[in-house]
């Protein structure tokens, strides 16, 4: 281990074992009515019935820099970097989580390393079958400077329901968050200060295993890396122009297109390059069997207004349960707004007196333009429509600790 960074003790605590085969059925997609989006409470039952309660407790060395990473009331420095000028791209930070698990087994104790690259076999399942899953979250600093974390119990559960789909082995819950909040830490100097950005997480599950016949592989992977990153678009909050496709899909029923599997994004980049020469700024896709119905853009759920009514495509298995989507319907509920999860046609959109998309990386963004079979409808004279920003607000507001947490969503930490 290179960074003298790491877990007490080698063997597996007992409060980081995989839950029971019960629990993996009580996971399952199958398990969620018509494989609808996870409900929060869906979540807190679960929690309830879960073997490990107790906080997963770590331990640093006395290396220099472990010991400033070990007791956040110690003072550190920012990296040096612009951070009036991030974009979203990858930064190398300090240290990854790595945790390794034999298939039918449990995941390690993990350990924190130094950023790097890893070794894999030319024959192992992700490179020649595509076995893997990410996921990827933010955290922000607030004011006083403290780090907040938004939702990841929620990423936890959706990366064990797309594991199922994907017959892999998949880390905790808890193990999940606890590794979570450890990169973070590990590389809170990362962080942007407040209203420069956030620090976006990306965990990993790899099937790592070597494999040649088609099978699922022998040993999986859960990896963790971080880095900076500004808006996703460079509009920021600005209207974003969008093409709907019109010959290329997404996802098809049956598929994989609502789970967060590698594949699925590989395959919106044809469609996605050839409309950002053309000045777009993404793709919207149709559904795969009627090609009218909206299904999602490339990395970001679609929502549509029509007389202060919100409507977005329901989750039937062709679309990613969004964390962002699920969080701005609730926004949307809790301040009045009637929010209807429905098939919605290309014709509504066109029609559409607002459209926006969210999404982890993008949060909300208002899209003031659509072409459509050589059509182009505009909205709201290209400006930032009243509806996209006022959830905009209220969502981001939450999510930097500048308004009160009455969801409880989320994690401050220390």
């Amino acid at each position: 281990m290179e960074s003298g960074l790491a877990y007490a003790g080698a063997a597996q605590p007992n409060h980081l074992l995989s839950p029971s085969r019960n629990l993996m059925r009580l996971l399952s997609p199958a398990s969620f009515r018509d494989r609808r989006e996870f409900p929060s409470s869906s979540f807190l039952k679960l929690q309830n019935q879960l073997p490990f309660k107790s906080s997963l407790q770590t331990t640093f060395s006395t290396h220099r820099e472990a010991a400033v990473l070990s007791d956040p009331s110690e003072t550190f420095e920012l990296a040096d970097i612009n951070w009036d000028d991030l974009g979203f791209g990858h930064v190398a930070t300090d240290y990854m989580y790595v945790s390794k698990c034999p298939k039918g087994g449990n995941f390690s104790g993990g350990e924190l390393v130094r950023f790097g690259n890893i070794e894999l076999s030319p024959s192992s399942g992700v490179l020649n079958y595509g076995q893997g899953l990410f996921e990827g979250l933010k955290a922000y600093r607030k004011q006083d400077g403290s780090i907040l974390l938004f939702r990841p119990e929620e990423n936890a559960l959706r990366m064990w329901m797309g594991a199922d789909r994907m017959c892999m082995e998949s880390p905790s819950i808890e193990q999940f968050v606890e590794a979570i909040k450890l990169t973070v830490l590990a590389n809170k100097r990362w962080v942007p200060p407040a209203g420069k950005g956030s620090l976006y997480i990306r965990p990993l599950l790899l099937g790592s295993g070597a494999v040649l016949g088609l099978a699922p592989a022998p040993e999986y992977t859960f990896l963790i890396f971080v880095s900076p990153v500004g808006n996703y678009f460079k509009e920021g909050l600005a209207p974003i122009h969008l093409i709907v496709e019109n010959e290329f899909h997404r996802a098809t029923p049956g598929g994989t297109g609502g789970v967060k599997t590698i594949g699925n994004y590989a395959a919106v980049l044809k469609a996605q390059s050839a409309a950002k020469a053309k000045g777009y700024s993404d793709v919207l896709y149709l559904d795969s069997v009627h090609n009218r119905y909206l299904e999602e853009v490339s990395s970001c759920n679609v929502f549509v207004v029509k007389d202060s009514v919100i409507s977005t495509p329901a989750i039937k298995g062709t679309i990613l349960p969004g964390i962002t989507r699920k969080s701005i319907i609730d926004v949307a509920l809790s301040q009045g707004f009637k929010v209807e999860e429905r098939l919605v046609s290309v014709e509504e959109l066109l029609d559409a007196d607002e459209v926006f998309c969210t999404g982890t990386a993008v949060v909300v963004s208002p899209v003031g333009s659509i072409t459509y079979l050589d059509k182009r409808v505009s909205y709201g004279d290209r400006k930032v429509g009243a509806v996209s920003q006022q959830l905009y607000t209220a969502l981001t507001s939450l999510q930097v600790g500048l308004s009160e947490d009455k969801m409880g969503w989320t994690v401050e930490l220390k």
